[in-house]
């Protein structure tokens, strides 16, 4: 099997050698990048699984880093960072950040985090596939946008929205199943996975996000709807 391969980046030279070293002994190919640059021009050149992204980079930082990156793929991408804030935290998962790790961080916890992060995209890939085998057609038409399964395109009035990872995965929960209401809980542990270290937080900021790129007025969603006190489900205007 291909082993996962890992883009750390980071200007500090001795955490770039740690992470290098540990990441290596625990089975993964590791790339390294000194800034927001290099990180952007490996990302185009390889096929990254993963990112490890710091926050504070002289040059480009981490944020503006991620959202470079994002407007190409989706890799999955977890900020390291010093600064405690959750203003930082809701940023970096506004920009596309899949998760938000503390400096100091435990070898244990970062590897729990990569190890959930590359399942669930595996997982994800995987319960994909075998829904389209299930499915004539892969396209799920709603007014206004459509989501090509296949292809993983989402398409507003013909214009395509690029989504990170975990907003693509959680809008097509929602879409696939009109009208079915989620948890907060539930949803975590769908897109994130049962194991992940995370805050059920991180869903309403990604709902938030998806209104924003499909609902028109996303102060009133015809789409996603909020269920008070339950969670969240996708409505279909046209039915």
């Amino acid at each position: 099997m291909m082993e996962d391969l890992i883009l750390v980046v980071d200007d500090d030279l001795d955490i770039r050698e740690v992470l290098n070293l540990f990441l290596t002994k625990e089975g993964y190919k590791v790339l390294l990048a000194e800034n927001g640059e290099v990180a952007i021009t490996l990302s185009e050149k390889h096929n990254i699984d993963l990112i490890l992204l710091d926050v504070m980079m002289p040059g480009l930082d981490g944020f503006e880093t991620c959202q470079a990156i994002r407007n190409k793929t989706n890799v999955p991408i977890l900020f390291l960072s010093a600064k405690e804030d959750d203003i930082d935290k809701i940023l970096g998962l506004r920009i596309g950040g899949d998760d938000y790790i503390t400096k100091p961080f435990s070898p244990g916890v970062l590897v729990a985090k990569i190890k959930a992060q590359l399942r669930r995209v595996k997982q994800n890939s995987y319960e994909n596939k075998n829904a389209l085998n299930k499915r004539e057609n892969p396209i799920l038409y709603f007014p206004g946008f459509t989501i090509d399964t296949d292809s993983c395109v989402v398409k507003r009035e013909e214009l395509i929205i690029s989504l990170p990872a975990k907003e693509y995965q959680l809008l097509c929960v929602l879409a696939s199943n009109v009208n079915r209401v989620y948890s907060v809980e539930q949803l975590f542990q769908l897109i994130w996975g049962e194991d992940s270290l995370g805050d059920n937080r991180t869903v309403m900021v990604h709902i938030s996000n998806l209104r924003k790129k499909i609902e028109t007025n996303p102060a009133k969603p015809v789409f996603i709807q909020t269920v008070r006190g339950i969670g969240y489900k996708f409505t279909d205007p046209s039915e």
